[in-house]
């Protein structure tokens, strides 16, 4: 694929209209929709404006790039636009910008999509050839350029190639590190900007970019180690303790752009602060903290949920196909023991790697081993899911004193701490907390806890069921969704009992079910575009994927959220009425028919969907065309 294939001719603006920044994107994207580049313009701009907001997209001399990557994409695209007498875009150099690119790229774009438009930026920091577009005038003029633009041979810069004056260990040596937010553009504008100026100033350099299909030209430890200094060019977070004791210049990747000889001169005579991975690492945690102790908790723990949700959901319906196996074939039978001791065996790891990646997500990789024993520990002991859970969160912030404790070594021990210290360390103190204090606790409140679930009545079990399918709709994936989730998990793995999985799993299905059928049947209250997205609902709905109502909730978060939660609350409790399990954490329609009274749970699924599908399509109000 070549840039021609992308910068189509057909939708270049040549004599732009537009005065102002908003009224040209405005334009720009009025011509993607138009040409068919777009199927929600107004979603592709958002993410535009969303963008914009990160940093702006004008880069300065004249030029601007504005660009998304979404799913509202149909094909990736540059749209060219020339503006004769400029406009203010709120460039970085804040000069009148003349010449626009507007790269559209849908969700899942290909390596080839991407590097495609790497070498457009790359292009662009040529002066030369910025200067001919402008003066070009035909949209056959632009693609002449570009295509000679592509043939011509250029020199290879990707390993910082230099005159050869010098013999490569007496050289400055750089490495640097480019990011943009969307990794579409300035990733790969940085990188040349700084390729070319290391060049003509003798300095070997190496760039790792952080695009959007991910790192690439990885630096390795060696080249880091041996390295003058290291220039980090991002608007995004990339991977820092590798840099642990090395002069770092950290800079918005718009200066990896625009003021390139400056940083390669101050990275290659180590004029910067020297980086201290730990105290990164705490400014970090204390920031975080002061902004909200319960994200920071949060964010930790669906660390640890969402690396055991693979172990759950396919360990989970393997061993629901054993049962359904062993009501055929009996439980001696070969078949049935297979399925049963690979999804038993996936079953296994739960609580250690929940509580493994816990303690990885608050202490880093220090935090992982102690964390993953401390979670087997808790099986072992029968401290259950909650023990876990608190073996997670206690390895993570020990791991954290036992770094603190150990800043104070001297600097030829440092090699010592991640291979013996750390690991030394941390074990011992969560064996310890475990063995005689959480362990024991944990197996008291957990075998109490699953006693008083088991002996529940019917009419608690029903409130039991409606709270938690209640719960699953506020925020359609979000905390109390999750809380829910994995509260019921815990009770599945602890005891075997899928009754309040059958519980959740309603609750996530009615909300994407009822706004299918609310916008087929209640025409009239929704737009266009949400009755076809809407469609989609019922296939996201019946495979248990909640978070296909959000954008629904988003735009009428008070009908939406309101009647959903009350289907929700109907049909979590009519499952605990009729006994309903489903020994399966995952799968929605797909697993049904493994579920004890699989009838009654459909019920109380349609149930649940029709009342909350009229709520909402009689609380909305009619469109007005």
């Amino acid at each position: 694929m070549n840039i021609n294939d992308l910068l189509r001719k057909d939708i270049m603006i040549m004599d732009m209209k537009a005065s102002d920044k908003s009224a040209a994107i405005d334009e720009m994207v009025a011509s993607l929709e138009a040409n068919k580049v777009v199927n929600d313009a107004e979603s592709f701009k958002d993410a535009i404006l969303k963008r914009e907001e990160q940093t702006s997209t004008g880069l300065g001399d004249g030029i601007a790039m504005p660009h998304a990557k979404t799913d509202a994409v149909n094909e990736a695209t540059v749209l060219f636009a020339k503006s004769e007498n400029g406009l203010d875009y709120e460039a970085l150099d804040g000069q009148p910008t003349y010449l626009f690119f507007m790269i559209a790229v849908p969700d899942g774009a290909n390596d080839t999509h991407l590097e495609t438009l790497a070498a457009l930026s790359r292009m662009l920091i040529d002066q030369d050839f910025v200067a001919k577009l402008k003066q070009a005038s035909t949209p056959q003029e632009i693609q002449a350029l570009f295509h000679h633009e592509e043939e011509e041979p250029s020199e290879d810069l990707s390993e910082g190639k230099v005159e050869e004056e010098k013999p490569a260990e007496e050289r400055a040596f750089v490495v640097a590190v480019t990011a943009c937010p969307t990794g579409i553009a300035h990733t790969y504008m940085a990188e040349d900007a700084l390729k070319k100026q290391a060049a003509e100033m003798g300095v070997d350099i190496r760039v790792e970019t952080n695009g959007s299909d991910g790192a690439s030209n990885a630096l390795t430890q060696a080249e880091i180690e041996r390295a003058n200094g290291v220039i980090v060019a991002a608007d995004k977070n990339v991977p820092m303790a590798r840099f642990n004791e090395k002069p770092v210049l950290e800079r918005p990747v718009s200066e990896g752009i625009n003021n390139a000889e400056e940083l390669v001169k101050m990275a290659m005579h180590r004029d910067a602060p020297i980086y201290h991975a730990d105290e990164a690492a705490e400014a970090d945690d204390e920031a975080e903290s002061s902004t909200s102790v319960w994200r920071k908790i949060y964010k930790d723990l669906m660390n640890g949920v969402s690396h055991m949700l693979p172990f759950v959901v396919g360990g989970g319906i393997l061993m629901a196909v054993s049962f359904l196996l062993e009501g055929f074939l009996g439980d001696d039978h070969e078949l049935f023991n297979f399925f049963n001791t690979i999804g038993s065996n996936a079953f296994s790891f739960l609580i250690p790697i929940l509580a493994g990646y816990i303690a990885m997500s608050i202490a880093d990789r220090p935090g992982l081993m102690p964390g993953l024993v401390g979670g087997f520990m808790a099986v072992e002991s029968n401290a259950g899911f909650l023990g876990g859970l608190v073996a997670g969160f206690l390895a993570g912030y020990l791991m954290l004193l036992v770094k603190r404790w150990f800043r104070g070594l001297p600097k030829s021990l440092d090699g010592l701490k991640s291979v013996l210290l750390y690991p030394v360390t941390g074990l011992f103190l969560i064996g310890l907390l475990m063995y005689f204090l959480i362990g024991p606790v944990f197996s008291t409140i957990n075998t109490g806890m699953i006693s008083f679930l088991e002996n529940l009545g019917t009419g608690n079990a029903v409130i039991l069921g409606a709270l938690l399918g209640g719960m699953m709709a506020i925020d359609m994936g979000g905390p109390f969704n999750k809380a829910a989730y994995t509260f019921s998990i815990g009770i599945f793995t602890d005891t075997g009992d899928g009754s309040l999985m059958a519980a959740v799993m309603v609750g996530g299905m009615i909300p994407p079910i009822a706004i299918a059928l609310a916008t087929t049947f209640f025409r009239n209250k929704f737009t266009e575009e949400e009755r076809k997205s809407g469609v989609t609902n019922y296939v996201m709905g019946l495979s248990f994927i909640t978070e296909g109502a959000i954008p629904f909730a988003a735009a009428d978060p008070v009908r939406v959220i309101g009647s959903s939660v009350i289907g929700a609350l109907i049909g979590g409790g009519l499952t605990q009425l009729w006994a309903s399990s489903i020994p399966a954490p995952h799968g929605g329609i797909f697993v049904i028919a493994l579920a004890d009274h699989a009838l009654l749970f459909l019920v109380a699924l349609v149930i649940g969907s029709v009342i909350s599908a009229l709520v909402l399509g009689f609380w909305k109000k009619t469109i007005k065309t």
